[in-house]
């Protein structure tokens, strides 16, 4: 029986992708800022522990606690929007902790065990952003877009202990990434950028379908287990047209 390790499970593409591994009777360690143990079924392969991505002592933690693992699937992620002189230093430092740095300490944390054992997965999520270019996300894309040429450059290193590298790109999810983005958005919209920020909020608004967690789910479930899968797959109908496009 395989194990997975996925990191932010509390909710959307990461619940949905530890659900979905659990229904195929994979053992799955859910990783949460905060673990709750009933967001998921419960399941005696299921085991549920803290991980802030940022914090290195919480990454070596968890990494002891979880064991060999077959599969690492670094999804934790945080959004933002809006143009760059409203956002601060701070605010893009935290995003690159989390996205960017978070997804890079997780990987060199598991990189000894998949070397010595000379197998090992690990899906990177990202995002459509870096597909194409779209206004009032730069940030949010530079630490996606990292994550895409760390990922293509250290599979090179990993082919000759047979670890795959693996990038799974969601197109919009545009309720979660809301959400997921408010918190950060406090300062509000530079006075010189307000127009032309109403107008991408109002095509945002009107554009229809997306990328549902399934989606990523399913992308995630192939990346893992198809070792013949492309280095980069698509998860859900807009990203695909991207990528087709």
């Amino acid at each position: 029986m395989k194990t997975v390790l996925i990191t932010g499970c509390s909710s959307g593409f990461g619940l949905e992708t530890a659900r979905y591994f659990l229904e195929r009777d994979w053992k799955v360690i859910a990783t949460m800022r905060t673990p709750r143990e009933d967001v998921l079924p419960r399941s005696e392969r299921l085991r549920v522990i803290a991980l802030d991505v940022t914090d290195s002592a919480s990454v070596q933690q968890a990494i002891e606690a979880a064991g060999p693992i077959d599969v690492l699937v670094n999804n934790a992620g945080i959004g933002m929007l809006g143009p760059l002189e409203g956002i601060s230093m701070e605010t893009t430092r935290e995003i690159f902790e989390t996205n960017t740095f978070g997804t890079i300490a997780m990987t060199q944390a598991v990189l000894p065990q998949f070397r010595k054992r000379k197998a090992g997965v690990i899906v990177n999520v990202t995002s459509s952003v870096t597909l194409k270019p779209l206004p009032l996300l730069s940030v949010y894309t530079a630490s996606k877009a990292a994550i895409t040429a760390f990922t293509e450059s250290l599979a090179l290193e990993l082919k000759q202990f047979n670890v795959r590298m693996s990038l799974v790109v969601p197109g919009r999810s545009p309720t979660r990434f809301s959400e997921n983005a408010k918190s950060r958005m406090q300062g509000g919209i530079p006075e010189a950028y307000a127009a032309f920020a109403q107008s991408i909020f109002a095509g945002m608004g009107q554009s229809a379908g997306g990328t549902q967690p399934l989606d990523v789910a399913e992308a995630v479930w192939r990346a893992a287990t198809d070792a013949s899968s492309p280095m980069r797959i698509p998860a859900g109908a807009d990203a695909v047209a991207l990528v087709a496009g």
